[in-house]
């Protein structure tokens, strides 16, 4: 299982998306991706309880604050469509709000 990691703006426009492998190894490379971008200062993150605690984790304790992101709707994805993407699109953009 990997790491589907889109990068918002202030205004949330999408800059770029990038996936890494969810290990301790795609942690430090999307701590390296991130700030090529500019300043990091917060991350959405699913799950923080159970598959996302690592990752949460790793990104405190480099001083980035994580907010919890709710998993998608499952009624609405079957509506719309379901993409891992669009899932992620979404997240980075609830970190906004």
């Amino acid at each position: 299982m990997g790491m589907l990691e889109p990068l918002v703006d202030g205004l949330g426009a999408l800059l770029a998306h990038q996936e890494f492998p969810a290990t301790a190894a795609g942690c430090r490379q999307l701590l390296a991706w991130g700030p090529s971008f500019g300043l990091l200062h917060r991350a959405g993150v699913e799950c923080t309880g159970s598959y996302g605690a690592a990752l949460a984790r790793f990104l405190g304790r480099e001083n980035i604050q994580v907010v919890e992101v709710n998993q998608p709707d499952r009624a609405t994805g079957r509506k719309r469509g379901k993409t891992d993407a669009v899932d992620a699109d979404a997240a980075a953009r609830a970190v906004l709000s």
